[in-house]
């Protein structure tokens, strides 16, 4: 027998996201007690005291964005218990015990003496903005204020470490602390400013620069992007945004994420429409029945290589933005199966992309247009 939760499941998936397709999709997964290619990560790759390791790399490292990764997917996923064990290892290892304090390290690993330690101090913002969401968004849904004040925490030091005001534009992220001023000109990444998490800082810090910081991250990929693919960096240089005057106009690895953020942004965002019209180079290569670029001179609009499955995953929730549901289907039977991710070589960065977008067209959250999550288990 149904519950009475259905329709309401129902009511959410149809007014926040543009998903004709995958009704069928969301339906299997929201039922799953569990979620296969979430927990097919963990095995591979998540430590027992809750340090997700990128096992690809000879040093066996753990980044900041690793664990604030795991900690918004254990969010979705309703499992408090990972939850708490991935803030742990996170607080205690890259935060010296307290992250309402202290921005965490961005890299932690094997040194060249074979000790493991911080191997980075310098916070990295993309992370810092990812953990204090899914901290404050753990505490509303879960009823811990504790959490909350984490969040808090982390907001205020973000605000002060990694905020500045760019003359001609207004405030804008740094991608860390230190080390991003080059002359005149200071280096940000487009993929640090999902759209969702602003708009929720924004409600829940409402002195703070994140509706102004929504506005210009709009700006900055909209005149970066000029044949609709964003730049892994660029520049703010003499009142404009420019090439990046250490990667060039290079969108990979890093822009890759742009697309996903901007689809899963709720639809009665107003910048929502603004971000996907920046955004169109990919669509309108997927249209053409050609494959994804791994690297994109942003200049020309030309690519080389082919992006893998992380790559077609990522672009997910912005070709459902479109509606567009033959390439959402075709670039969802194109990526490989819980079991199949098994049998391979953990692959961390391609599989969080994946799960990103996977999860997302499978219905497993949403962003309301204030930015709260909105998981299938609520």
């Amino acid at each position: 027998m149904a519950s009475s939760a259905d329709p309401q499941r129902r009511r959410l998936l149809q007014a926040t996201a543009a998903l004709p397709l995958l009704a069928m999709g969301a339906g299997r997964a929201l039922a799953a007690p569990r979620w296969p290619a979430w927990q097919v990560l963990l095995d591979s790759s998540l430590s027992n005291d809750g340090r997700m390791i990128d096992r690809s790399q000879d040093d066996q490292r753990s980044t900041s964005e690793g664990q604030s990764y795991a900690l918004f997917f254990a969010l979705v996923d309703n499992d408090q218990a990972l939850f708490d064990r991935v803030l742990g290892w996170t607080q205690d290892n890259l935060a010296g015990g307290d992250m309402r304090q202290r921005l965490p390290a961005w890299l932690w690993g094997r040194d060249d003496k074979g000790g493991w330690r911080a191997l980075d101090d310098n916070p990295a913002s993309d992370s810092d903005l990812w953990l204090a969401y899914a901290l404050l968004e753990a505490g509303r849904l879960w009823h811990r204020p504790a959490l909350q004040a984490i969040a808090g925490g982390m907001l205020g030091q973000v605000r002060e470490r990694e905020v500045v005001q760019l003359p001609g534009l207004g405030p804008m992220l740094l991608p860390g602390p230190q080390g991003f001023v080059e002359g005149d000109a200071t280096r940000v990444n487009p993929s640090y400013l999902p759209l969702p998490l602003l708009r929720r800082f924004a409600a829940a810090d409402r002195s703070g620069p994140w509706a102004e910081l929504a506005d210009n991250a709009t700006t900055l990929l909209e005149q970066t992007s000029p044949h609709g693919y964003a730049p892994d960096w660029a520049a703010w240089q003499q009142g404009r945004f420019v090439v990046d005057p250490v990667n060039g106009a290079v969108g990979g690895y890093d822009a890759i994420r742009c697309y996903t953020w901007a689809g899963m942004t709720a639809p009665r965002d107003p910048l929502f429409r603004r971000q996907l019209a920046a955004l169109s180079g990919p669509l309108q290569r997927l249209r053409s029945g050609a494959a994804l670029w791994e690297k994109v001179d942003t200049r020309s609009g030309q690519g080389q290589g082919e992006g893998n499955y992380g790559f077609r995953a990522a672009v997910l929730p912005c070709v459902l933005a479109q509606r567009e549901q033959g390439l959402a289907k075709s670039l969802l039977a194109s990526l490989p199966s819980p079991e199949q991710q098994r049998a391979e070589a953990p692959a961390y960065y391609s599989q969080m992309l994946a799960l990103f977008g996977r999860g997302w067209a499978e219905g497993r959250w949403r962003f309301g247009v204030d930015g709260q999550l909105r998981p299938a288990w609520r």
